[in-house]
């Protein structure tokens, strides 16, 4: 977005940065997920109150000074991930992970049955609940198989689609769930347009465009068809599941595709 003169970008920024924060304020309190998040954390206040009480003087002291180096630990893992995420989406996971494993941490230093406690309730919140991904669209298209194959097969729009297959019961799709409607925002043109799949709801899919549904780990795929026919694929049917390679972020998604030569040219509209 270039900047105005008489400072409309900066409003417009604004803006965008309050409802930003707006929504990130209503997932917490309506989505499932957060909600269980904050309750069960928020069950430490009254047992640290409990436990003041109870504890001697010595066993309280003990206490604050390891509660004091979680924190800063917590604060300092927290700016790190503020610095170095590319989506709201991964930093939420991270910082929820880390706060995980520190409260149950402090809690196994008051009593191990209160550590297994905390264990147990996040396990069944990751049974029950899913962390809701990027709802936004960009300018891609939700499709399904049989969609796509038209499209693909009419003849008489984009002469290039570029295609995300995904499954939000991964957290490696949840946490790159923005990343393609930003892409499409960018790149959407005459001659280039994009479309998600979501495997998840149509899993015979995979087979059909030769994408392993069997390792998880290894959606998101992205592939760019011309005319029906791929031309470039992304990650590679050689690459290594995620969890062993190098994850998907933004910018290696950007420089993969702006990479192959026909995609190039007809950005630049050559």
């Amino acid at each position: 977005m270039a900047k105005k003169s008489n400072g409309g970008w900066y409003v417009e920024r604004d803006q965008e940065n309050s409802y930003d924060r707006v929504r990130w304020l209503n997932l917490m309190i309506s989505e499932p997920y957060y909600l269980f998040h904050l309750l069960v954390f928020f069950t430490y206040i009254p047992v640290r109150i409990s436990a003041f009480q109870i504890l001697s003087p010595a066993r309280n002291s003990f206490l604050l000074k390891r509660e004091i180096q979680v924190f800063v630990a917590y604060c300092v893992l927290t700016i790190v991930k503020i610095v170095r995420t590319e989506s709201w989406e991964s930093f939420i996971q991270d910082i929820l992970l880390f706060a995980k494993i520190f409260l149950t941490a402090i809690a196994l230093v008051l009593d191990y049955h209160l550590s297994l406690w905390y264990a147990l309730a996040f396990l069944v919140i990751h049974i029950i609940a899913q962390q809701p991904p990027y709802e936004g669209l960009g300018s891609s298209n939700h499709l399904t198989p049989l969609q796509l194959e038209s499209l693909l097969t009419e003849g008489n729009t984009s002469r290039f689609w570029l295609v995300e297959f995904r499954a939000f019961s991964t957290s490696a799709c949840v946490c790159t769930s923005s990343f393609f409607p930003e892409l499409s925002i960018t790149y959407s043109n005459a001659n280039l347009s994009f479309g998600t799949v979501d495997l998840g709801l149509f899993p015979n899919a995979a087979e059909k465009f030769g994408i392993p549904f069997g390792s998880l780990n290894q959606l998101p795929v992205y592939i760019l068809f011309e005319n029906a026919t791929e031309v470039a694929r992304f990650p590679g049917f050689d690459s290594e599941p995620y969890v062993f390679g190098p994850t998907i972020t933004k910018k290696l998604l950007c420089g993969r595709f702006e990479l192959d030569k026909r995609l190039l040219d007809y950005v630049n509209g050559k």
